[in-house]
């Protein structure tokens, strides 16, 4: 399975606009058996064929690299096997994230993940409901597979403040953030009809943003 996930690799990251070095995708591959060990019994990913998974969850999760800054802080919300962040740390050594999760035996996979990837600090683990955990020195919230996404989406919004947003889903979250007035652009996935990355800058308004106008002046792009 390795080779097959190390093929589509190499196939398809330029469709999904990145370059990566021999030894960055071995430690893909790397976090691709990590999980592999481990999903049948933890349902970290849904199953699916090497060649899949390098496309809809790795090279998918790396995307994100497009909207985060060198030495970016970010926050990923219902991590589970660790997607979209784990991947986009691999990749690029200035990043750091806050995994959020909530389920015990998840956590304990990505703690084994981050110490065997060598992701050191860079990772900090947190094994909470998003709404109880300290955002200090956050400026990028994502989301990828939280469950009830869209049931959550509010107080989700709530919590990540002024923080830029990039949650990845299909129609049914668009639906909720136009519900939630909210302005965002789209990416569409390579490869894919119906999966998108969707973006909420926040930071650069011009404006500082207050409680009420989050509430109001947003508006579907």
């Amino acid at each position: 399975m390795r080779h097959e996930f190390l093929e589509s690799i190499n196939k398809n990251q330029a469709i999904f606009g990145v370059k990566l070095s021999g030894e960055i995708i071995e430690r893909l591959a790397d976090y691709y058996e990590l999980i592999q060990k481990h999903n049948e019994i933890l349902h970290l990913v849904a199953p699916s064929p090497a060649e899949e998974f390098a496309t809809r969850h790795i090279l998918e999760s790396l995307t994100l690299l497009e909207y985060l800054p060198k030495n970016a802080r970010f926050a990923d919300i219902g991590t589970g096997a660790g997607l979209p962040s784990i991947p986009c740390l691999i990749v690029r050594p200035d990043l750091h994230a806050i995994l959020i999760e909530s389920k015990p035996k998840k956590v304990k996979f990505l703690e084994e993940a981050a110490a065997a990837l060598n992701l050191g600090e860079r990772a900090k683990i947190v094994n909470k409901q998003f709404e109880e955990t300290p955002k200090a020195n956050i400026f990028f919230v994502t989301c990828r597979a939280l469950d009830k996404f869209t049931e959550k989406l509010p107080k989700i919004l709530k919590w990540s403040g002024k923080a830029d947003l990039l949650f990845f889903g299909g129609e049914n979250l668009r639906e909720a953030l136009e519900k939630e007035k909210i302005r965002f652009s789209t990416k569409l996935m390579p490869l894919s009809e119906q999966r998108f990355l969707f973006t909420a800058n926040f930071r650069n308004q011009t404006n500082p943003l207050d409680k009420k106008s989050m509430k109001r002046i947003f508006r579907t792009k």
